[in-house]
């Protein structure tokens, strides 16, 4: 799999990429509202060699590496969780390299997996699962063109706690309306 953007690729995550994933992905206090934060790089080892290994599979997570398209820097990651016996809904994560923030990665990346998703995989809907505390990733949400749908009070155990999750999500007929290019 891989994906052009204006300035990124998107693209598979291979053993190669394994001491960048674990450069930005290891950081505890950037990455604290992500699920996998890994403490070594045998952990980034074992997280590529069990990744999906084919897009597009119903209940599956597919993992993607931002990079760069001119220097090849990598930037980031995104999940992609294909869910629903039907197929035609997805969940997005991402996660970014603090280096990179603030400057539209983001924004790009998930605009153009978007934009695949949906007119080249014919989804129906597009979401994502925040932490209400994440303002970050709201406003990021919302930049791109995504609803808040729901907030549920304390619906989600994670780690070892009770928590909040809010819900931003897209149809495939409201993407041209709602999406935002800048």
């Amino acid at each position: 799999m891989q994906l052009h953007t204006e300035r990124l690729v998107l693209r598979d995550i291979t053993s190669s990429d394994k001491q960048a994933l674990f450069d930005y992905r290891s950081d505890g206090q950037a990455n604290k509202f992500q699920s996998w934060i890994p403490e070594t790089l045998e952990d980034v080892e074992r997280f590529i060699e069990k990744s999906t290994k084919e897009f597009n599979q119903p209940e599956s997570w597919y993992q993607l590496l931002i990079t760069h398209k001119d220097t090849k820097a990598v930037i980031g990651d995104i999940g992609i969780h294909f869910f629903g016996i039907e197929n035609l809904q997805v969940e997005l994560g991402i996660t970014l390299n603090k280096s990179f923030q603030g400057k539209g990665y983001a924004s790009e990346a998930l605009a153009g997996i978007i934009d695949f998703l949906f007119y080249d995989l014919e989804k129906h809907r597009i979401m994502t699962s925040i932490d209400p505390d994440n303002t970050d990733s709201i406003k990021l949400m919302e930049r791109i063109g995504l609803r808040k749908e729901d907030h549920f009070v304390k619906s989600l155990f994670w780690k070892n706690n009770w928590v909040d999750d809010v819900i931003y999500a897209v149809l495939q007929e409201e993407w041209n309306t709602n999406k935002k290019t800048d």
